[in-house]
């Protein structure tokens, strides 16, 4: 495939934070940005995602996503972007896979969680978190911590969603560590990954939502442009079972949003030459039009109101929060609570101290989370698995 002027090239100079013999020798014809993504797949983080909550907290269901289904979501999406933009699919895919690392276990309970247990030691960002993963957690190689990605991955995972004007602590100890430009936009592979993600959560929270009986047809047809969609899909199939029309609705509006996204995104690149002219732009280049914004926009606050902040929802994140706090409380009273590698770890004093618990706790399943207040409080918690 021809790469665009504009794209990242994976034949440049590539820059990784620590250099030596091992990022001159190919375990197999891989580029740099191909051996990043295997890295990523082939990491711990990786498989946890597994059991990491994406909408609904542990669901008993198997047919509704995690973190893991939904990062391969994200990533076959971000791929044909990529590949119709002529930019670098494997650092696309890559940032998909990746962008998700640092969430703790139950979402964004979880992270709130946190938030407030590290209010005194600079907080908490699952953002952050998924850089401090791959550059320092996770180590699998004796020479060196992280899984030493390229500076472009590391790069695109600070920024995908735009120029950092004030990190937070862990965010500039990365940075100050191996400078990632924070002040620029990144690549469009990085831009499209971040796009990649709205289309798929978007559009697979409402799969899993009407599949939970949390979201009704009915209040989804109440925005007009859903309401078009369904009726184009009905006029197309009009003997197919409802449950079939309903994911071939989830199918159009993907590819609604993608078309457009492709559409937007090449007007906006015309004429660009390199990729950093991409970095020196000053806005962002690859996303929706103004006109789909809107509706996406539209459909995020439909969905707050009736999914994301439904009641059985609201009272599972408070339940999966107090499980959060009691764990960090329960660590910070008794490190030998935590597994030995971990207490062999343990910095002695603060913030270092603290922000090791957060690691732990952050790199939880949910499932894990559980087994371990259990563990330590001997009971059971209750009200979690909500579908």
């Amino acid at each position: 495939m021809t790469r665009a002027p504009y794209a990242a090239d994976p034949d440049a100079p590539v820059a990784r934070e620590f250099a030596g013999p091992a990022d001159g020798e190919r375990r197999g014809p891989r580029s740099p940005f191909q051996r990043d993504r295997d890295r990523i797949v082939h990491s711990m983080s990786f498989r946890r995602l597994k059991s990491k909550t994406q909408v609904f907290i542990a669901p008993e269901g198997d047919h509704y996503r995690t973190r893991l289904t939904h990062s391969l979501e994200v990533a076959q999406i971000g791929r044909v972007i990529a590949r119709a933009l002529s930019l670098d699919e494997d650092l696309t895919e890559a940032l998909c896979l990746a962008h998700d690392l640092g969430h703790p276990p139950f979402g964004h309970a979880g992270e709130d969680a946190l938030s407030e247990a590290m209010e005194a030691h600079g907080g908490f960002c699952h953002n952050a978190q998924a850089l401090r993963t791959v550059m320092r957690i996770e180590c699998p190689y004796p020479a060196h911590d992280g899984l030493n990605l390229t500076w472009d991955l590391l790069e695109g995972l600070a920024k995908h969603n735009g120029p950092v004007a004030a990190p937070g602590w862990a965010l500039a100890e990365l940075d100050a560590a191996f400078p990632l430009d924070l002040g620029t936009w990144p690549s469009l592979e990085a831009q499209i990954a971040a796009v990649a993600d709205d289309i798929a959560y978007d559009n697979h929270d409402i799969d899993d939502g009407l599949r939970a009986g949390f979201l009704q047809l009915d209040d989804l047809l109440t925005l007009d442009f859903l309401a078009d969609q369904w009726r184009a899909v009905e006029s197309r199939f009009p003997h197919a079972p409802r449950e079939r029309l309903l994911r071939e609705l989830v199918r159009d509006q993907i590819g609604l949003m993608v078309n457009d996204v492709l559409g937007h995104t090449a007007a906006q690149v015309k004429g660009l030459g390199s990729v950093a002219e991409v970095r020196g732009a000053g806005r962002q280049l690859a996303g929706f039009s103004p006109a789909m914004a809107a509706q996406e926009r539209r459909l995020k606050t439909f969905m707050y109101e009736r999914l994301y902040y439904h009641p059985e929802q609201v009272a599972a994140a408070e339940r999966a929060r107090e499980v959060v706090a009691r764990l960090f409380a329960a660590y910070d009273d008794d490190p030998r609570l935590m597994p030995a590698e971990w207490q062999a770890r343990l910095p002695a004093g603060e913030p270092q101290r603290a922000r090791t618990i957060a690691d732990f706790i952050a790199g939880m399943s949910d499932r894990f989370a559980m087994q371990a207040v259990r563990q330590i409080h001997g009971e059971q918690p209750v009200g979690l698995i909500n579908v």
